[in-house]
């Protein structure tokens, strides 16, 4: 179970899954962000805080969405991401890729 929340801060939008990103949510949360980031919301910020797993196909959502916001010229940073998720973030490469932020008051800051 997925759920996602999507938030627009100061002009950044913060997108924060809540629950398990894995092959079965994927498409959930694709769909529920792909009309988010445009031209004028193209600086996101991936709250991990509240996401318990995420798998191969998940970190593939990620990739895409992060694509996505390079498409409109923006960036995507990761904040808050629990042990677990960011050890899979980690060993996937996408923590140095990305950006990973302990919280998201230094995600924020960073843009």
């Amino acid at each position: 179970m997925l759920e996602t929340k999507i938030e627009n801060k100061e002009g950044i939008l913060v997108i924060a899954p809540i629950g398990r990103l894995d092959g079965l949510t994927s498409k959930d949360f694709l769909e529920a962000t792909e009309n988010e980031i445009t031209n004028e919301a193209n600086k996101v910020i991936l709250n991990l805080e509240n996401l318990d797993y995420i798998s191969s196909e998940g970190l593939r959502s990620v990739l895409t969405t992060a694509k996505k916001t390079k498409a409109f010229d923006g960036q995507l940073v990761i904040s808050g991401p629990r042990d677990g998720v960011k050890e899979v973030l980690d060993i996937s490469g996408f923590g140095q890729m990305l950006g990973v932020f302990a919280t998201e008051e230094e995600a924020l800051k960073s843009f």
